[in-house]
């Protein structure tokens, strides 16, 4: 996975060969972050996105830095990895216990997964699993244990009864099974564990509520 700091200098080194049509040289690179004070910095950056596959190296240039063409997506999800994986960013974690972990979205990494794991290209994230209210549950075979990760379709906001969801509640993200009564429409997140403390959370009018996705994944630690 790469670091925040490396997705900075992706996306400079991007917009910068997107507006000049040569990528930027590593004293460049350095000059324009107030993090990276020499070219060596900026190589150390250049090399670990090079190694993780964002860039490659073009000889014969005086400028060896190049980008995969299939890198560069209008979708600032999925970034191809080669026909068989792609890697999808990394937005924190969500808690499968109490909802009480807020959701910061902010990309921590990207996570390189299987191509035949995603039901869609576009608005897909990884969030790993905090807590073990859904250790029960079974999302393709697999069950939601404390480290894994989930990987999130966030354009699917009409959850049905029995789908696994990711919502935010009061401003804290929790993944959960969502039940709802079609009579009187209240709506119930349920946990799936084997510990007998989880409870379901009964979601009220008052309540500052939305689904984020669906769990389409689990990718094991």
């Amino acid at each position: 996975m790469i670091t925040k700091k490396q997705k900075q200098v992706y996306d400079f080194i991007v917009s910068y060969s997107h507006e000049h049509g040569i990528a930027p040289s590593l004293v460049e690179i350095a000059g324009h972050f107030d993090f990276l004070q020499y070219p060596s910095s900026a190589h150390y950056h250049v090399r670990k996105l090079k190694d993780e596959g964002f860039l490659e190296s073009e000889t014969n240039k005086p400028r060896s830095i190049g980008i995969h063409a299939d890198k560069i997506l209008k979708s600032p999800f999925l970034k191809k990895t080669g026909m068989d994986s792609v890697r999808v960013p990394v937005m924190g974690a969500a808690n499968a216990g109490p909802a009480t972990l807020f959701a910061e979205e902010n990309i921590a990494g990207y996570l390189k997964v299987s191509r035949s794991l995603l039901n869609r290209r576009d608005g897909v994230f990884a969030l790993r699993v905090e807590g073990d209210s859904m250790n029960n549950a079974e999302i393709g075979g697999k069950n939601l244990e404390e480290g894994d990760f989930v990987l999130i379709d966030s354009q699917y906001k009409n959850p049905r009864n029995g789908d696994y969801v990711l919502s935010v509640l009061d401003g804290c993200a929790n993944l959960k099974k969502f039940q709802k009564d079609m009579k009187t429409g209240d709506i119930m997140l349920v946990s799936e564990s084997k510990n007998p403390k989880h409870k379901p959370i009964y979601v009220s009018s008052e309540d500052d509520f939305m689904i984020n996705g669906k769990i389409i994944s689990v990718v094991k630690k």
